[in-house]
């Protein structure tokens, strides 16, 4: 079976350009997992999923729907490859506002956030 970031890579391919090589691919929401007790199914009109792929370019998010982070559908926001997205803290969840919203991250994905900010690279002078 293939895993959340594999089938958030397959799906993006289409949208990369020709030089972009992908260096990490995780989920984010927008909504606290805690609104899920406070409103039970409520939760999904509050919710929103993201895809984000960090290239060696650039970073994009997708917007996923109200079902599935995988499944990345409109590209959102792109933002410069030099942005630093962690580094990711938390028991279960990192919530951060460097992707352009306030976007929460499950600790399945901190170690990807990890390895995205590793690869950072500064922007080439003109």
């Amino acid at each position: 079976m293939a895993s959340p970031q594999d089938k958030i890579r397959e799906k993006v391919a289409g949208e990369l350009r020709p030089s972009e090589q992908v260096e990490a691919a995780f989920g984010a929401q927008t909504a606290s997992n805690y609104w899920l007790l406070a409103v039970g199914v409520g939760f999904f009109a509050v919710n929103e999923f993201r895809s984000v792929v960090v290239t060696n370019e650039r970073i994009l998010v997708f917007d996923s729907g109200k079902l599935s982070f995988s499944s990345p559908k409109e590209l959102i926001a792109e933002l410069p490859r030099s942005t630093q997205i962690g580094p990711p803290q938390g028991v279960f969840w990192y919530s951060t506002d460097a992707l352009g919203e306030n976007l929460r991250i499950h600790k399945r994905f901190h170690k990807d956030v990890e390895q995205a900010d590793a690869r950072i690279t500064s922007p080439q002078p003109a």
